[in-house]
C-alpha cells in the first residue's frame, strides 16, 4: 500500500485497510485494545490522498469523541495532510458558530468534523450534520457503534438517514453483539440496507429470532425464546466486515484478576435484608407482567446498599457504614504506580476522592464522570498517562470513561462497584489492557460476600450479561 503511514501499523491493522479502505460501506469489528481508531484514520488518509474524500464526520459517544481531537488524530493523521478538525458543541456563542463555520470555508484541507452521539438526539445536531455531509464528499464513521444497536431510539433513526448523504460509512466497535443478534440489525442498516438482506427490524427478527406467542392478562406478545439461521448472519456479514480478537493479534502481558471481600455491617445487614423482603414483595404483586427494567432496579437498589449509601423516597442520599472504604485505603496502600479505580455510583466516586485526597493529596486524584467538564476530561487522561504528573488515582465511573481512553499508565486496576452491563465491564478493563501497554495487569474487584455484589461479579467473569438473562434464571436468585 503506497501510502506514508505516520507510524506503521501492526499486521492486523494492515490487513483490515488492504480489506476496507476503498469500500463504501465497512465495519471494523476489532477486539478493544486492537488499534482500530489507527485503521480508520489511516482509511481517512489514504482516501483523501487520492482524492475520494474532502471531509470526514466522525460520531462517538460523549466521553470519548474529543479524544479524538486531542489524542487519535494528531498521533496517527500523517502530518503531510493538512487537516481541519472541530469538536462540535451545542453551545451557540459566537466563537464556537465561528469555529464550526471555518468547516465549510473552500480550501485544500481534509476537514473533520467530530461530533458525540447524543447531539443525534437533537434537532440542532441533525441538521448541523446534514449540512456538513451535504457540503462535502464525506467519510461517516460511528466509533461504538452499540450505541445505535436500539433501532427505536431517536439517534439511531437520524443517523440512518443521514447515512444516505456520505460517500463512505464505518461502524467500529469490539463487541457488535452485546445481548443478542438483535443487536446487529441496525448497525448493519446503517452501513447499508442490503446486508443483511431484511428491509426492517421486525423482518430481521422473524428471520433470526425463535419466538412464541405470550399471554398477560387481556394482553398477548411475542417473546424471543432463542435464535436461529446464525451461520446466514455471519456469512451476509463477512464481506463488509474485519473481525479480529486481541489474543489473535497482541503480544500483550496477561491479565491478572484478584478478589477483596468483605462483609456487610450492621446496619448494611439490616437495610439490605428490608429492601430484598420489599423487592421480592414488588416482583410478586406485578406477576406475569415483570420487566427486566423492574428486576435490575431493585439489583440496583441492593448495590447501592452495599457500596455504602441509600437512596430515600424523598431523594435524600444517607450514608451506610461500610467496610469498602476500609479496604480500597487497604489495597492502594499495598500497590505502587498508577491506578485506576472504577466505582458505579456517583456518591462512591465522589467519597473516594475526598478520602484519597486527604491522605495522598489533592494533586493526585482525578474524577472521571457525568459531572466532569468535557473540556477537562482530555486533559485528566494526558495528566494521568504522564509518568511524571504526580496525578496517581483515576477515579471513574464505567459509563462514561469506559469508552475510548488510553490509561496505560495503570497497573492497577480497582473495582470498588461494579455494574452489570457486560459491555462497559469489558471496556473499562481494556482502558489499560490495550496497544502501549507493557505490564501485567491486576484487576482488584472489591465484594461484600452472600449479596448481589458476589452474584454480579460471578456473572461478568463468565461473561455473561446479566440485563439479558436474570429474568430467564429466575429474578429470585439475584436479591436472596
Amino acid at each position: 500500500m503506497r501510502y506514508k503511514f505516520k507510524h506503521k501499523p501492526y499486521d492486523h491493522q494492515r490487513i483490515a485497510l488492504v480489506k476496507s479502505w476503498n469500500k463504501p460501506d465497512f465495519a471494523l469489528f476489532m477486539d478493544m485494545g486492537t488499534g482500530k481508531s489507527k485503521v480508520l484514520i489511516d482509511n481517512c488518509g489514504i482516501l483523501y490522498d487520492r482524492g475520494e474524500i474532502e471531509a470526514a464526520l466522525i460520531i462517538a459517544p460523549k466521553g470519548v469523541y474529543r479524544n479524538w481531537e486531542r489524542s487519535e488524530i494528531p498521533k496517527h493523521l500523517p502530518d503531510h495532510i493538512e487537516r481541519k478538525v472541530v469538536a462540535w458543541s451545542p453551545e451557540k456563542t459566537k466563537k464556537k458558530q465561528t469555529e464550526l463555520d471555518t468547516l465549510f470555508l473552500q480550501d485544500e484541507e481534509l476537514k473533520i468534523l467530530l461530533m458525540n452521539v447524543e447531539a443525534f438526539s437533537t434537532k440542532r445536531g441533525v441538521e448541523f450534520a446534514e449540512k456538513f455531509l451535504m457540503s462535502w464528499t464525506t467519510l461517516l464513521a460511528v466509533d461504538e457503534s452499540t450505541t445505535i444497536k436500539n433501532h427505536k431510539a431517536k439517534r439511531t433513526k437520524s443517523l440512518i438517514k443521514l447515512g444516505n448523504l456520505a460517500t463512505y460509512k464505518r461502524v467500529l466497535t469490539g463487541s457488535p453483539v452485546t445481548r443478542s443478534p438483535m443487536d446487529l440489525f441496525s448497525q448493519c442498516f446503517f452501513l447499508n440496507e442490503e446486508i443483511l438482506q431484511q428491509n426492517s427490524f421486525w423482518a430481521y427478527q422473524n428471520r433470526y429470532a425463535k419466538m412464541i406467542r405470550s399471554n398477560s392478562g387481556t394482553h398477548s406478545f411475542n417473546q424471543i425464546v432463542g435464535f436461529q439461521n446464525l451461520d446466514e448472519i455471519s456469512r451476509l456479514i463477512e464481506p463488509y466486515s474485519y473481525r479480529v480478537k486481541k489474543e489473535e493479534c497482541l503480544d500483550l502481558p496477561d491479565k491478572v484478576y484478584q478478589r477483596r471481600t468483605v462483609e456487610l455491617t450492621n446496619e448494611q445487614k439490616v437495610i439490605y435484608n428490608q429492601l430484598v423482603t420489599m423487592a421480592l414483595a414488588i416482583l410478586a404483586e406485578e406477576g406475569g407482567t415483570i420487566s427486566t427494567t423492574t428486576v435490575l432496579t431493585q439489583i440496583l437498589r441492593l448495590q447501592q446498599v452495599v457500596s455504602g449509601h441509600c437512596k430515600m423516597d424523598d431523594g435524600r442520599i444517607i450514608d451506610v457504614p461500610s467496610n469498602k472504604m476500609p479496604e480500597l485505603l487497604q489495597i492502594v496502600g499495598e500497590i505502587n504506580g498508577k491506578a485506576i479505580i472504577w466505582a458505579n455510583f456517583t456518591d462512591d466516586i465522589e467519597k473516594i476522592h475526598k478520602k484519597l485526597s486527604e491522605i495522598y493529596g489533592l494533586e493526585s486524584c482525578a474524577t472521571f464522570y457525568g459531572g466532569t467538564k468535557a473540556e477537562n476530561r482530555q486533559d485528566i487522561v494526558e495528566a494521568f498517562q504522564d509518568p511524571l504528573n504526580p496525578l496517581r488515582f483515576f477515579i471513574g465511573q464505567p459509563r462514561t470513561g469506559g469508552y475510548g481512553l488510553t490509561l496505560t499508565e495503570a497497573k492497577t486496576v480497582i473495582y470498588y462497584s461494579n455494574g452489570y452491563d457486560l459491555e462497559i465491564r469489558l471496556q473499562s478493563e481494556d482502558r489499560a489492557h490495550r496497544i502501549g501497554q507493557t505490564n501485567k495487569v491486576t484487576y482488584i474487584d472489591i465484594i461484600a460476600e452472600n449479596t448481589v455484589d458476589d452474584k454480579i461479579l460471578k456473572a461478568l467473569r463468565a461473561k455473561i450479561d446479566i440485563a439479558s438473562i436474570v429474568l430467564a434464571e429466575g429474578y429470585t436468585t439475584w436479591l436472596i
